[in-house]
């Protein structure tokens, strides 16, 4: 009986602490309104090295799945406005000319000269195709959001293999004056 009632009390437990799991979709008349706007924050999940050292060392830790999905922390952003962008995100790969410091190596960086194209994308998606002109490093950026606020953003860089990461559209966080 005691075992019973420890058993029912952790699949309580496991069922409220699912539930209130956070759901990042948002309605999509708000997500409409984001991207007419062209500002909002993209918010980073998972990032999805392309690298098959990374990969390769993922699979080799103990306890790992086979997948060369990293979860990440809360935080990792980009947050486009109309004046700015600016871009905070870590990077798992290989880095044709790596630097020693280790902020650097990341991808650390706000952009105030860029382009930004928006086309529609597949199932309603929205395509935008990032363009930064003082970023000396940075080919382009590709974020694709989907109607119900997931995006999928992709980075390439000539000093660096390509990476992609998961996550979700809000708006921008306002500062206070």
């Amino acid at each position: 009986m005691k075992n019973l009632y420890k058993i029912m009390t952790a699949a309580l437990m496991i069922i409220a602490l699912n539930s209130c799991d956070s759901q990042n979709n948002i309605a999509p008349e708000k997500v409409t309104s984001l991207l007419q706007s062209t500002e909002f924050t993209f918010m980073a999940e998972k990032a999805n090295p392309t690298s098959y050292d990374v990969v390769n060392v993922l699979n080799s830790l103990p306890n790992s799945s086979a997948s060369n999905i990293l979860n990440l922390d809360y935080g990792y952003t980009v947050e486009i406005k109309k004046d700015e962008i600016k871009v905070d995100l870590p990077y798992f790969g290989t880095m044709y000319t790596p630097n020693f410091d280790s902020e650097k190596n990341s991808f650390r960086f706000t952009s105030k000269d860029f382009k930004i194209n928006k086309t529609a994308g597949k199932k309603g998606s929205t395509v935008y195709t990032i363009l930064t002109k003082d970023q000396q490093n940075i080919n382009n950026i590709i974020l694709e959001v989907y109607k119900n606020g997931k995006a999928y953003l992709s980075i390439r860089a000539n000093d660096r293999q390509s990476i992609s990461y998961d996550g979700y559209i809000m708006a921008n966080k306002k500062v206070k004056k």
